[in-house]
């Protein structure tokens, strides 16, 4: 299929979810990423570290939202690249607790390599790094973890934008097959999360069909209970929160929900 058909076809798609508002959001996404600078606090021990991470501030609300405690076993269920994987352990400092998840075996190495640049190799010797299919996460254990961070594989629209190569893989149905695979990642997250634990959900997916409508699908099926809650950043939807680039200056985007 040609490329100015295959780019057709996605505004048309994107347009029908968002009406109005996809011109503006559509010209946002275009526009570079706002980025921040995590500093290290490592490093500051040990110069021989990495000093800063540079990633979407977006990017730092689903990991504020699942509210890590030190006793807290948390497990980042889709870690690489590992900008939050780096926040989670910043939150924790109990490297123990702490279990991390890439399927992928080169973006498991290089979540690996970021955790040798920015952590001391004592932390990163004690953290547990695995390479499972999450959504079958239930065969290996159950009724863990006190919080789950799922930043789910997603369509990544913006990405898309920016990258012709990517765009060209796009298809209609690409929102609904991934959402197959949320979905079965969310309900082994529930499998796995004790009972009161939380969950938290996210995704850099601008489609509904991606975000709430696979917590509704979960909610009803599985039961739980959403936690809402009011941020700086960003707007509620129906069972989450959003940050998208049109309207909080370039940050996003970010889709997370909290689920106990």
């Amino acid at each position: 299929m040609k490329a100015k058909v295959k780019r057709d076809l996605f505004e048309k798609f994107y347009a029908d979810l968002w009406g109005v508002r996809w011109e503006g959001l559509r010209v946002a996404l275009l526009e570079p990423s706002r980025y921040v600078d995590w500093e290290n606090p490592f490093a500051r021990e040990d110069p021989s570290l990495a000093k800063v991470y540079h990633l979407d501030q977006a990017s730092f609300y689903p990991v504020l939202a699942l509210e890590v405690r030190p006793q807290d076993l948390v497990l980042d269920m889709c870690a690489a690249p590992g900008g939050k994987s780096l926040l989670i352990l910043e939150r924790s400092l109990v490297p123990e607790h702490l279990t991390f998840n890439e399927m992928s075996n080169g973006r498991r190495q290089r979540l690996r390599r970021v955790f040798k640049d920015y952590v001391p190799q004592g932390i990163f010797g004690k953290l547990r790094l695995t390479g499972h299919n999450a959504s079958k996460w239930c065969l290996y254990e159950k009724q863990v973890y006190d919080k789950i961070l799922l930043d789910a594989p997603c369509s990544g629209e913006r990405h898309l934008l920016h990258k012709d190569t990517e765009l060209a893989k796009w298809s209609q149905a690409r929102s609904k097959n991934l959402s197959v695979r949320q979905y079965a990642l969310l309900c082994s997250a529930g499998l796995v999360a004790k009972p009161g634990g939380r969950i938290v959900y996210s995704t850099c997916s601008i489609s509904a069909i991606e975000n709430d409508n696979v917590i509704e699908k979960f909610l009803k099926k599985k039961g739980g209970n959403v936690v809402r809650k009011t941020w700086e950043l960003g707007e509620a939807t129906e069972y989450g929160w959003q940050i998208l680039p049109d309207v909080c200056d370039g940050r996003g985007p970010i889709y997370f929900a909290i689920i106990e």
